[in-house]
């Protein structure tokens, strides 16, 4: 092999390491062994003449090479995939409208986006942020959106969105931990009841249920802040406006966990689900939906 190029397998193992944040997770994403995906990090390391990863008990965390390496290796797979695609007849073009929910990886769908986009280049997406309860119900509706991503509560008893027969045949792309969520710089000895409670609209489901699961529990809160959507909310989190409720990929910089001290009542996980095609949709469409799942982990 020429020694000034990459193995493409060995990037995407070591993309898949760097994005889920050790080496055992991203091996499960390649289909690989642990061992393996060591051994393909070892010789990707080997190549570039300098180590790729800082390894500790948490997980490994990229290098300064391993980071500028991860925006390369990105780049050449997406433009590997958009080649094969394109002779194998697939190559997407055209218009797609794709409605996703607030929650899904908010740190991350620009570059899961901008990937998408690059795979495809001749691809003119329209994206949408939509309530996971308005992109389930409006499953049969082709006249909203070609591709729907929602959020649903894993949760004996929690509310079902009102297309049933669109949760059976979805499929779950991520699933992810609830949890309480404060300001960093908060001292947690300071929040108690009644908990001040940092909100989205009432249209949002995720937020319907933390209201619900207080009340049924007689747990004193009262609305502080009310926000019109994730980047909103976060901002008052961090400002220590309140707690909230979020899925752990929504928490970023200046937010952590509330501890265990704070007494808050037990949350369930949540899962994304891309919904089904419709009945008669186009093959474009089909062939988008396939393509945008393999980036949705």
């Amino acid at each position: 092999m020429n020694q000034r190029a990459f193995d493409l397998a060995q990037l995407r193992t070591f993309v898949a390491v760097a994005e889920a944040g050790s080496v055992s997770a991203g091996a499960e994403r390649v289909f690989l062994s642990q061992s393996s995906a060591s051994e393909q990090l070892k010789k990707l390391e080997e190549r570039v003449g300098q180590p790729l990863f800082l390894r500790g008990k948490q997980g490994v965390t990229a290098t300064p090479a391993g980071a500028k390496l991860l925006d390369h290796a990105r780049r050449i797979l997406a433009m590997s995939e958009a080649a094969f695609e394109d002779l194998q007849g697939r190559s997407l073009d055209g218009e797609l409208r794709i409605a996703i929910t607030d929650y899904y990886r908010p740190q991350d769908i620009a570059r899961v986006l901008k990937l998408f986009s690059e795979q495809h280049p001749r691809l003119r997406l329209h994206v949408t942020v939509l309530p996971s309860a308005v992109i389930d119900s409006s499953v049969e509706d082709d006249t909203t959106f070609d591709i729907g991503l929602s959020l649903r509560i894993v949760a004996p008893g929690a509310k079902r969105t009102p297309s049933a027969n669109a949760r059976a045949s979805s499929t779950v792309v991520r699933r992810e931990k609830l949890v309480w969520a404060m300001s960093a710089d908060a001292d947690p000895q300071h929040i108690a009841a009644p908990f001040r409670l940092v909100l989205l609209p009432a249209t949002c489901q995720l937020q319907r249920f933390v209201v619900r699961l207080l009340d049924e529990r007689d747990v004193p809160y009262v609305v502080s802040h009310s926000a019109s959507g994730m980047a909103g909310l976060q901002l008052a989190l961090k400002a220590g406006l309140g707690i909230s409720c979020l899925n752990e990929s929504s928490l970023g910089s200046g937010m952590v966990p509330c501890p265990p001290a704070v007494a808050l009542p037990q949350l369930p996980a949540v899962e994304f689900h891309l919904l089904p095609g419709r009945p008669g949709e186009s093959g474009h469409v089909t062939n988008a939906r396939a393509a945008f799942m393999r980036l949705l982990a």
